[in-house]
């Protein structure tokens, strides 16, 4: 399965569009939208909803192969497909936030110490 920031690159290239644009379309930084591109930072649906409009694009797009790949490969039609897709794009989310939790758990304990340190 592809991922969905491999795709957006993909249709963003193919268009013509460079990380620059899609940030300024964004209104963030140039390197924060790399970090969403390569799954460094939490690609939200916001996000997701922004890039689709300036690509002019569906997001389902962003899902169709996946959904076509689920379906030959499946019993249970469209609809069992596109709730199997969608429940692994909430899954990657909750792993993102719990990596953030910790990533945010550790920032505290070390400034915890730098304070006891002084």
């Amino acid at each position: 399965m592809t991922s969905i920031q491999t795709k957006i690159r993909n249709i963003r290239n193919a268009q013509g569009f460079t990380q620059e644009n899609m940030a300024d379309a964004l209104g963030i930084s140039q390197r924060q939208y790399g970090r969403l591109e390569n799954g460094e930072s939490e690609l939200t649906l916001q996000y997701i909803e922004k890039i689709c409009n300036e690509l002019k694009i569906n997001p389902s797009e962003l899902f169709a192969n996946d959904i076509k790949q689920e379906n030959t490969n499946q019993s249970g039609g469209f609809a069992n497909s596109a709730y199997l897709i969608i429940n692994e794009f909430s899954e990657k989310l909750v792993e993102q936030y719990e990596m953030r939790l910790k990533d945010k758990d550790n920032e505290i304990s070390f400034l915890r110490k730098f304070i006891e340190d002084k």
